[in-house]
């Protein structure tokens, strides 16, 4: 079909689960959608997007590889109330809590470098006008970078001094993120972010995940960013984990050059992380999984429908920041739990 003819039933299909299977007043606090041509596809997906109830909006170009135009990952919450602010920031109040969803974040400044300071300092103001700070308060980072090879080292070096002013350092703990090939619609547009944070939060609600057995820490190769992250409830633990590769506890690429192999080891690396937060592969919500080469996705979509049947999981193109891994994946993960010290969701 054509995009057009693809999207139409992707917003029928979309409708139907809203209106058929979630009865119960579900409304999208967060809609990413993956295109195989942004260029050509975005004005499609923002004219239908301007009919619908607002929400944090992330549109890229991370072709899904199952031969398909355009793939949809939406957030959505019950018993909510949910405004957007002024610059963009989606605000779901639900109990105790207050969700905050940015998406789609970009400026025009000269070099990957700038454009990742002046996202990460103004998100730091954003926060701030709501009285939460990036290193209390925010969970989930993604930056999608135009041409990753070229671009990512601006990206790691930005980030790491904005996260030195805000106190985020290897004796404290940084953020889960996904650092990952993604292309804007605008071609000077070399970086784009989504983040979520949560307000009303205590410190030991948060739980940070780091797998030793499998994985170092990633500041031992100069990157800023945690493996995972958990946050417990009084009624569920949602677990978000970063993009994660095929990496070794010392840092090394396992398996170079070898798809099959990477992607076993991914997605040990991703059980042991899920594990040591008390969840298993049977907990996942949604996982995302990215491919350095198209060529790859048959023999990477077997090995995950015969040893992890039933993932809910999307495989699109994107090379990752290293050119040597050929696959990286991300998932979001949630358990149910008792606990009455915490406020439920």
């Amino acid at each position: 079909m054509s995009f057009a003819e693809q999207f139409q039933a992707l917003q029928q299909a979309y409708s139907h689960c809203l209106g058929s299977e979630l009865n119960a007043g579900a409304v999208a606090v967060f809609r990413r959608y993956f295109l195989s041509d942004v260029a050509n596809q975005a004005d499609w997906v923002t004219a239908w997007e301007c009919e619908q109830t607002p929400c944090a909006l992330s549109l890229l170009q991370q072709a899904p590889l199952n031969g398909t135009k355009v793939s949809l990952w939406a957030w959505l919450v019950t018993n909510t109330s949910i405004t957007t602010e002024m610059n963009g920031m989606v605000l779901a109040r639900r109990g105790e809590y207050t969700h905050m969803w940015t998406a789609g974040a970009y400026n025009k400044a000269s070099n990957a470098e700038y454009q990742t300071r002046l996202l990460l300092n103004d998100y730091v103001m954003q926060l701030m006008a709501k009285g939460c700070t990036l290193a209390k308060d925010c969970i989930r980072t993604w930056f999608f970078v135009q041409n990753v090879d070229v671009n990512y080292a601006g990206v790691v070096k930005a980030r790491k001094e904005v996260f030195l002013t805000q106190n985020l350092t290897e004796e404290t703990h940084y953020i889960a993120s996904t650092g990952i090939e993604g292309r804007s619609a605008d071609p000077s547009v070399l970086v784009t972010m989504d983040t979520y944070a949560i307000q009303g939060l205590l410190p030991d609600q948060i739980q940070f995940l780091y797998a030793p057995s499998h994985l170092n820490p990633t500041y031992e190769y100069g990157v800023t960013f945690e493996r995972g992250t958990a946050v417990t409830y009084g009624d569920r633990k949602q677990i978000f984990i970063s993009g994660t590769a095929s990496i070794d506890n010392r840092g090394e690429i396992v398996a170079p050059g070898d798809i099959i192999n990477q992607a076993k080891r991914m997605m040990e690396n991703v059980e042991v992380l899920l594990a040591e937060a008390g969840a298993t592969w049977k907990d996942v919500m949604q996982a995302i999984v990215y491919l350095r080469d198209p060529a790859d996705y048959q023999v990477v979509s077997d090995f995950l429908a015969e040893e992890y049947p039933g993932l809910p999981c999307l495989l699109v193109h994107a090379p990752v920041c290293r050119p040597g891994w050929l696959c990286e994946t991300e998932c979001i993960a949630v358990i149910p739990v008792s606990n009455e010290i915490y406020a439920p969701f």
